[in-house]
C-alpha cells in the first residue's frame, strides 16, 4: 500500500478516495479525514494524510510482534529492534 497526499494506491492500482477496498485480507477505508489500512494479521495502520500515524495490533498478537514497537509487551526497551536484533537509539534512527 502507498499514500501519498490525497492518492492511495495497492500494488500500483488506484484506491479511490471515500471508496473502500477489500481484497485477500487487506482493506483500505476512510474514516474522516484519516486513511486506515487493516489487515487479516491484525495489525491497523491509519494516516491523517498529513504526519500523524497510528499503530493498533490485536491483543492475540501481544509478545509476537518485533520491529519500531517492540514486542508489544508495553516494555520500552524493546523497541526499536532492527532485523539483526540491534536496538536503535530513536525512531528516527531505525
Amino acid at each position: 500500500v502507498v499514500a501519498e497526499g490525497q492518492n492511495v494506491s495497492v500494488n500500483g492500482a488506484a484506491v479511490p478516495e471515500g471508496r473502500p477496498y477489500l481484497h485477500k485480507g487487506l482493506g483500505v477505508t476512510w474514516p474522516g479525514e484519516w486513511v486506515a489500512v487493516a489487515s487479516s494479521l491484525g495489525v491497523r495502520v491509519a494516516w491523517d494524510r498529513h504526519l500523524a500515524v497510528t499503530v493498533t495490533a490485536e491483543p492475540e498478537l501481544r509478545g509476537g510482534t518485533w520491529g519500531l514497537c517492540g514486542t508489544y509487551t508495553d516494555d520500552p526497551a524493546d523497541d526499536f529492534v532492527g532485523p539483526a536484533g540491534d536496538i536503535a537509539a530513536s525512531a528516527a534512527a531505525f
